[in-house]
């Protein structure tokens, strides 16, 4: 981490005294505590979009396996209506 950055970051008092808290039990400092932060969230949004991703993907295929079965169930009733009737002409 030898490329760091500063930033000015304003925070309410309220969350500030919350992470001063954690730090002083973590003995960590505010800026450890704010890249363990980013990166935990960075990391919560890359599985959050997957997940979406992968939601979607398994709706998308979902709806071409469901036309896929249709037209090989239909595929698959004409062909038993043509093989009944060859039953039937062999009655004759």
């Amino acid at each position: 981490m030898s490329d760091l950055k500063k930033i000015l970051v304003s925070l309410p008092d309220n969350l500030l005294k919350e992470v001063d808290e954690i730090i002083a039990v973590e003995k960590i400092n505010r800026s450890e505590f704010v890249r363990k932060a980013m990166k935990l969230y960075i990391r919560e949004k890359r599985r959050i979009e997957m997940r979406d991703k992968m939601k979607k993907g398994y709706q998308e295929m979902a709806e071409i396996n469901a036309k896929l079965a249709e037209m090989c169930f239909d595929a698959d009733n004409e062909q038993q209506q043509k093989y009944e009737e060859s039953l039937g002409e062999l009655e004759i």
